[in-house]
């Protein structure tokens, strides 16, 4: 199982900050006892028998990242593939990425290509030491799943139910009375398993009947209320088609899934703690039947990701998709790996972001400004600096002619793509050309300046950055008092990088790109998708809590350097932050960039 390793996570010194993972201490502690050392695998899932006749298994644990194929993935996923992923690479082991599709009315193929896609892009792969794909489809498991549901009935343990589920709800009580059990609890081996056959072969309808496990209706775990395991589905699956009518419900297919599969230890996130009860029941159960093999998994349980300004809830993000509230499942603003990536997130950023932050079973809030902080460290050293003007206004050097004999006169320019090669490299140079008429930022240029301000007005000098020294004279307005034009005069020999270069001193160096080989682009300048740095927290409506300046579209210049530039190729663009092409509208002659981040957190501020 190949997956990258995560970077160390510093505080700010030179200290390295060890991320909290209670998960390391559990596994470190099995391998020292030799809890899994005599576990057998039968080089494939399967039942007891199958993997007592493979040899003792060389992966020294196993774990699993298991999405249901209805959705995709979010940042909170991403948090659990590197977690499990990440355990099996430390500890020797392999972690198997299996898609959890016993629910045929949500599930598509679709789901399951953008999945498979996801999880490689991040960086990881299924791959065990001797070559075994470890890619399973909880579907392909449905005859052994029917094979323990009939063996919980023969053995007492199991009934058919054919109340309402208004009925079944009403029974099941609450926090502070018991459940009252079912008239059918107490049928009889033989017909419930009649019944159940019944079920299997499509001679009730949808909601007719229920499997249940038979266990205690007053147990003060509500999830030990006889819960459902079987119910009737007479739908289309995506990979077994209509081979089947019942389908095993997640409580129910999770614990068996892990102990086909001989996963050591199953991690899921807090919610599923009150179902672990019955996870062990169930396998204690299964086991001393000799359905599964001992070693059984383990269920552990961590906190979920909740990331401010983010709302992972696959309803609400739906939601948004169906009413074009954003262009789609990969808008830049959304927490999806997919939205991720087109945003300009790095694979690597995000496997440092899920490290850094820890694993612990306490409910915090993550600010979403240490996700940037990590990107922009994965891009400081190797994203290639340009200049841009997202919001532009001439600027007209009037003595160009006299100073360079022609008005069409271009002055090559260079500045370094990076200013921190690696150590033995040149730093590469980016090309441009400077003449009579360039673009600035609007905000460069103020015709009564305010106090401390060092950039362009009349009478003050500053450096155009990799070219010459001007001194601006004054604007041109319209008739509505809109600055048209800047105006300004080059100072003769004072080129960067030139020996005259510092013979007049300025206090401000301003970005620019020239008129003559500039290229047009599309910039996309994204912000937050929320106002609220917990929009999914205490009932709020999410809705009412959308940005709406989560997105503002300009025209801008970038320099000639860009016309190179390839989709999800990743720039600094100076002074403003860090930029991504596109990577489904970017095109050589129609360029669309996208902003990732700031140069430095700005969040709330």
């Amino acid at each position: 199982m190949n997956a990258p390793a995560p970077s160390a996570s510093h505080n700010g010194s030179d200290e390295v900050v060890k991320p909290t993972n209670f998960l390391r201490q559990i596994i470190e502690s099995d391998l020292e006892k030799g809890s899994y050392a005599q576990r057998h695998w039968g080089g494939s899932p399967g039942d007891a028998q199958h993997h007592q006749q493979g040899p003792v298994d060389q992966a020294k644990i196993r774990t699993r990242f298991p999405p249901e194929p209805n959705g995709y993935l979010h940042v909170g996923h991403a948090k659990a593939i590197c977690l499990n992923f990440g355990l099996a690479r430390d500890f020797g082991g392999v972690c198997h990425l299996r898609f959890d599709d016993t629910n045929p009315e949500k599930e598509d193929q679709e789901y399951v290509d953008g999945i498979i896609d996801a999880v490689r892009w991040l960086g990881f792969d299924w791959k065990d030491p001797s070559g075994e794909q470890n890619l399973y489809y909880a579907s392909n498991y449905f005859d052994f799943m029917h094979r323990c549901a009939v063996y919980l009935i023969e053995q007492g343990l199991a009934y058919v139910d054919e109340q309402s589920a208004e009925e079944m709800k009403a029974n099941r009580g609450d926090f502070t009375r018991p459940g009252v059990n079912s008239p059918f609890r107490d049928r009889s081996v033989a017909e419930n398993l009649q019944r159940f056959a019944d079920m299997k072969e499509g001679k009730l309808p949808d909601g007719a009947a229920v499997l249940r496990a038979k266990i205690d209706m007053t147990a003060p775990n509500i999830n030990l209320r006889d819960p459902a395991i079987y119910r009737v589905r007479h739908a289309e699956h995506h990979n077994t088609g209509n081979q089947w009518c019942i389908y095993p419900m997640y409580t129910f297919a999770h614990p068996i899934e892990d102990a086909y599969e001989h996963i050591t230890h199953s991690i899921c996130t807090l919610e599923f703690e009150d179902q672990r009860p019955f996870y062990d029941w169930l396998l204690d159960h299964l086991r001393a039947g000799g359905l599964i093999d001992a070693p059984q998994p383990r269920q552990y349980e961590f906190s979920r990701l909740n990331l401010t300004y983010v709302i992972t809830s696959k309803r609400k993000l739906k939601h948004l998709v169906d009413n074009q509230l954003v262009s789609g499942w990969d808008d830049p603003r959304m927490p999806t790996v997919v939205g991720l990536r087109r945003r300009g997130y790095t694979p690597a950023s995000i496997r440092n972001f899920c490290e850094r932050i820890g694993v612990t079973k306490d409910y915090a809030w993550i600010d979403y400004a240490t996700l940037d902080g990590c990107l922009r460290e994965d891009l400081e050293n190797q994203a290639h600096r340009a200049m841009v003007v997202l919001d532009p206004v001439k600027l007209e050097l009037s003595n160009w002619a006299e100073v360079f004999g022609s008005a069409d006169h271009l002055e090559a320019c260079s500045l370094p793509a990076l200013p921190h090669p690696a150590e033995g490299q040149v730093a590469p140079e980016r090309h441009f050309t400077l003449g009579r008429e360039v673009w600035i930022e609007r905000e460069d240029f103020a015709e009564v300046p305010p106090k401390g301000y060092k950039r362009l007005f009349p009478g003050n000098k500053v450096r155009l950055k990799g070219g010459y020294v001007i001194e601006c004279t004054g604007c041109e307005k319209d008739a509505d008092g809109v600055i048209t034009k800047v105006l300004a005069t080059v100072v003769p020999d004072t080129k960067s990088g030139t020996p005259g270069a510092d013979s007049v001193k300025v206090k401000a160096a301003i970005t620019w790109v020239g008129v003559a080989d500039g290229v047009q682009a599309e910039v996309r300048l994204y912000d937050r998708l929320f106002t609220d740095p917990q929009p999914d927290a205490g009932g709020k409506d999410f809705l009412a809590l959308l940005n709406p300046e989560s997105l503002k579209v300009v025209t801008a210049y970038v320099e000639p350097s860009l016309k190179a530039a390839q989709p999800d190729d990743k720039f600094q663009f100076e002074r403003f932050g860090y930029f991504v092409a596109d990577r489904h509208d970017h095109r050589s002659d129609k360029p669309v960039f996208n902003k990732i981040t700031g140069l430095k957190d700005s969040w709330g501020k």
